[in-house]
């Protein structure tokens, strides 16, 4: 991603569910003005949720997810459907859209008045209790009259809804259904930000990036740039170092220092320089409580100490990156992993979107700090992790654990600095 670009992780997940040939793709195109979505008359021409960046004013960066049809058939049908309904786990607006045109009597008097396939996808929605809108497509097929006579009709059998009749080739209806999303996008003001509340206009924050053979070639990492950003748009000061210059650095800044942030694996040198009397934590540990849940990742380390020979331990990765011949998932954390347990363990990795779908098999999840992710992805993979009974953890707070300074680079964050009390 371009260094100018928001985080995909961080714009309004937009998705749209519905079946083959409803017209999802054409309503993406229309309603975002550009050839975002390949349109076909062809049945299943979207076989895999397909993510497209985008900017809607005044919702700002969007994330617009056109999704396999619901009604897929045959067994590679029923997977591209998973992957669709997967898509519900990072969504923040859903848009269920149906070719009008197509609605039967019975459909229309029935229910929701709406297919089987849409109230499944429907019902799902409300359970995530996800704000959606219902989309009634290709309404030029049918004469104004009827077209909102059908509209009325979907209404009264779904409450508050909002359902916006439009038709792509005749570009109607559009602007409603733009003002429909706009309600319905989350207050991204009330987000809590990365660091926003831990610091005070002029504050003087130090940020400790190691440059060695894992870090990209000419740029920071996401976790970095994003940091940087948030300590700028809380009118603080950021002071970027590394290891060995981090003692003259804070020499030369003296009581200025608010806090001191490292990245993970450098935090056995930086807590022994940096002194106690400055808070200290990482940029993983950070995250952990922007995207994550911080007390539930703390509270799981703990079961490094329960491993036994023989157990599975995951390692995921929210992102794909080139390995480098140091990686931390696949050579780094291996490595502490059998220093601090003296265990033989079953080590597995994944990265992306292919985080298992059982996990029950596992002893431990240990998690990147998720800043590629959606925020409700990451919380969700938490969440199944919590259903199946299996500790996660995250980079930061296992690093911080095995090197013995768990407890003082969380105590930037009261009720879960208790915990180890």
């Amino acid at each position: 991603m371009s260094l100018t670009a928001t985080p995909n992780g961080d714009r309004v997940q937009i998705a749209i569910f519905g079946r083959r040939n409803a017209g999802k793709s054409s309503v993406i195109n229309a309603v975002t003005g550009q050839q975002l979505a390949i349109v076909s008359d062809v049945k299943g021409t979207t076989t895999d949720p397909v993510y497209k960046a985008m900017e809607i004013l005044p919702i700002g960066p969007c994330m617009f997810i056109d999704t396999p049809g619901l009604d897929d058939e045959g067994e590679l049908g029923e997977k591209r459907v998973e992957k669709a309904v997967q898509v519900l786990n990072r969504t923040d607006i859903a848009m269920l859209v149906l070719d009008i045109s197509r609605l039967t009597p019975e459909e229309l008097a029935q229910g929701r008045g709406i297919g089987e396939k849409e109230q499944q996808i429907q019902a799902m929605i409300e359970e995530k209790k996800l704000p959606y809108v219902i989309v009634l497509n290709q309404e030029d097929k049918l004469s104004q009259e009827e077209a909102e006579k059908r509209r009325q009709q979907i209404m009264a059998k779904n409450g508050t809804v909002p359902v916006c009749n439009v038709s792509t080739v005749r570009k109607m209806g559009l602007e409603k259904l733009k003002d429909a999303l706009i309600m319905l996008a989350p207050d991204t003001d009330l987000k809590l930000h990365i660091l926003g509340d831990l610091v005070e206009e002029n504050d003087v924050v130090v940020l400790v990036v190691p440059v060695d053979s894992a870090a990209p070639k000419g740029r920071l990492i996401m976790p970095q740039q994003q940091v940087i950003r948030d300590i700028l748009d809380n009118h603080a000061v950021s002071v970027v170092t590394q290891v060995p210059s981090l003692a003259m650095t804070l020499d030369m800044l003296g009581d200025k220092v608010k806090m001191v942030i490292t990245d993970s694996q450098a935090f056995g040198e930086v807590s022994r320089i940096v002194s106690t009397q400055i808070p200290l934590t990482s940029f993983s540990i950070l995250f952990a409580r922007h995207k994550g849940n911080l007390r539930t990742l703390v509270e799981g380390v703990t079961a490094l100490d329960r491993l036994r020979d023989g157990d599975r331990v995951l390692i995921a990765e929210g992102c794909t990156h080139r390995r480098q011949c140091d990686d931390i998932g696949t050579v780094k954390i291996p490595r502490w992993l059998k220093e601090y347990t003296g265990k033989e363990l079953q080590i597995e990795t994944c990265s992306g979107t292919g985080f298992p779908t059982d996990l029950s098999s596992y002893a431990l999840i240990i998690h990147c700090g998720g800043c590629t992710l959606h925020e409700k992805e990451m919380k969700h993979r938490i969440f199944r992790a919590q259903q199946c009974q299996v500790p996660i953890v995250n980079y930061g707070i296992f690093i911080a654990y095995v090197k013995g300074i768990l407890k003082r680079s969380v105590e930037l964050f009261p009720a879960v600095w208790e915990l180890l009390e």
